[in-house]
């Protein structure tokens, strides 16, 4: 009876809180879509800022959004899943790989605004990059680098050691047995951390507003050593330091929506491939 007891308070206090947290979500993104969609056109999405930021569209903000998210992918994903195999398959389990394991997941849950501050002394300062899309790709890569590293190496870890033996015992070699059999097997889980980190990127503001993002730009970036426009810093300015903030404040909620339905659509991308993954297995 007190087991009974016990478990109907716990799942009463679960699905509580679930109920409690999707309602505060619904009812932010209703909030949001309510007084942005009216204001989401052709013009809007493919139109120039005009009048100050009161009229016209935001375009180049979407292009450098996706410009920037490009860059960090070069960066961050080779680099990223090059680590993740190497502690995966080659690294010894010793202390100083538990240490670096350690530092990574640490490096994870620093505040995206730590990274702009070290991409200002790092690209744009150090390595004269100056405040450009480069930059700010890079310092984005930087941030995405521990969660693809992590992610990445706990979806190789759960192909199971019988498959690597069997190869192995097969006649291949250790990187012919990750490229053809351990890569393949565990590609759904590393893509879908990749995109969900992506997604966290495209919509950070921290450290882009130390390394390249300008508050307008009458043309887009034609070269990566350019200033640039994106969607996060655009609706950082339209909501807290636009001189007519009520003026452009439906503005504001359609970048927001934007925004939100770009990230959307990456999640939906990782949900799909986890979806495939699991009718894989």
């Amino acid at each position: 009876m007190k087991k009974f007891i016990r478990h109907s308070i716990n799942n009463i206090f679960l699905y509580g809180s679930v109920t409690v947290v999707c309602l505060f979500l619904v009812s932010i993104i209703f909030q949001i879509f309510s007084r942005g969609l009216p204001v989401i056109s052709w013009e809007f999405i493919a139109d120039f800022p005009k009048d100050g930021l009161t009229k016209g569209g935001i375009f180049p903000a979407i292009a450098g959004t996706i410009l920037l998210t490009f860059i960090t992918t070069l960066l961050a994903v080779p680099f990223g899943i090059a680590c993740a195999i190497y502690l995966s398959e080659y690294a010894h389990d010793n202390w100083l790989t538990r240490l670096i394991r350690a530092a990574i997941r640490n490096l994870a849950g620093i505040p995206s605004i730590i990274y702009g501050l070290f991409g200002l002394a790092l690209f744009v300062q150090a390595l004269q990059m100056g405040t450009s899309l480069l930059a700010s790709g890079f310092t984005l890569g930087l941030l995405s680098l521990p969660y693809i590293i992590t992610t990445s190496e706990e979806s190789l870890r759960r192909v199971p050691t019988l498959v690597r033996e069997g190869s192995l015992a097969l006649g291949a070699t250790q990187l012919e047995c990750i490229r053809d059999v351990v890569l393949p097997a565990a590609l759904p889980g590393i893509l879908t951390g990749v995109i969900l980190s992506l997604s966290r990127a495209a919509g950070e503001t921290a450290p882009i507003l130390f390394t390249g993002a300008v508050f307008y730009i009458n043309s887009l970036p034609g070269q990566p050593t350019q200033e640039f426009m994106a969607l996060p810093y655009h609706l950082y300015m339209l909501s807290t330091q636009h001189q007519s903030i009520e003026l452009v404040r439906p503005l504001a909620y359609g970048t927001a929506t934007v925004l939100i339905v770009l990230v959307f659509l990456l999640n939906i991308i990782a949900f799909y491939i986890r979806f495939k993954k699991r009718n894989y297995e």
